[in-house]
């Protein structure tokens, strides 16, 4: 038999063809498919709360707070056109009186509709520019037209929410990390379990001329190859997956979940971790094998 027939029985022994699809598929399989999911709601929320920022910039509510009808009505009047004059305001609409008393009856009954009751008018405000110091002009025209007046900026409200959105992209992203670490780590043990199983078939590799870099790069081409089709399969199970949530949040038409929906580049980003998690593999395969085959080969 023939030096190279030799090393090539070797070679195929050592990458075990025969056994078809191995356990390593199936196991990165399961990591992509977590991470994909993992990624998918850092990515949603991420944008939804970019959206919800760019819905609330500049957003002001401004209460005509005044028990007297005359002085509020009079109040509301000097307020709007105050908003109206100051070249930070690009629209303020007063909230219809009615469309108060509905919003107030699930706490006041049926006396939220009484005439007689002092609702404060309310006033709509969106600004062109955003910045703290055009809230700060605005509502100083404000008050200085309607003294009664209470500035509520629309950000702050929200700003709870804001920060639960950011701890779930962060925790979003370290799970993604934190699947990425147990792969390498998988891959590394899988690289120095097959070692030791395939030793003696390492050292005939080594007697007929091949170098720790040779062998390394059998190891990692077949973990390499196991891990993008593990990740393919993981990947497009994780997608079907996020395609039916996607389908459930848009039913539900609420448009702070419509905001959870997946853009162009998200989906690219999602596609594109299979490919990445291979190439961590393989780097991860080929340090272990040089290393350990440095050590006691």
């Amino acid at each position: 038999m023939s030096v190279a027939m030799i090393a090539s029985v070797a070679e195929r022994r050592l990458l075990d063809e025969s056994r078809g699809t191995r356990a390593m598929t199936w196991i990165m399989a399961i990591m992509l498919f977590l991470t994909v999911l993992a990624a998918a709601l850092g990515l949603g929320t991420l944008s939804a709360a970019s959206l919800l920022d760019r819905q609330l910039a500049g957003r002001l509510t401004v209460q005509i707070v005044e028990a007297v009808d005359a002085k509020r009505i009079g109040q509301t009047t000097q307020a709007l056109a105050a908003l109206r004059a100051s070249p930070e305001v690009t629209r303020a609409v007063e909230v219809d009186h009615a469309k108060l008393a509905t919003l107030l009856r699930p706490w006041l009954g049926a006396d939220g509709a009484d005439p007689d009751l002092p609702i404060p008018a309310m006033i709509d405000v969106d600004l062109g520019v955003a910045s703290d110091a055009a809230v700060a002009r605005v509502s100083a025209a404000v008050r200085a037209a309607a003294p009664s007046a209470r500035i509520d900026r629309h950000e702050s409200w929200m700003s709870p929410v804001r920060d639960f959105m950011a701890m779930v992209t962060w925790l979003a992203a370290a799970l993604v990390v934190l699947m990425a670490a147990a792969t390498a780590a998988v891959v590394i043990l899988a690289a120095r379990a097959g070692l030791e199983t395939h030793r003696a078939t390492i050292e005939v590799l080594h007697m007929l001329g091949s170098t720790d870099v040779q062998v390394a790069r059998l190891f990692q081409r077949r973990i390499a190859i196991d891990t993008l089709l593990g990740g393919v399969i993981g990947t497009v199970i994780a997608i079907g997956v996020i395609a039916l949530v996607g389908v459930q949040l848009t039913a539900l038409g609420s448009d702070l979940l419509a905001g959870l929906a997946l853009s162009l580049r998200d989906w690219v980003v999602l596609g594109g971790l299979p490919v990445a998690f291979a190439v961590l593999a393989t780097l991860a395969a080929r340090q272990a094998v040089l290393t350990t085959l440095g050590r006691y080969l």
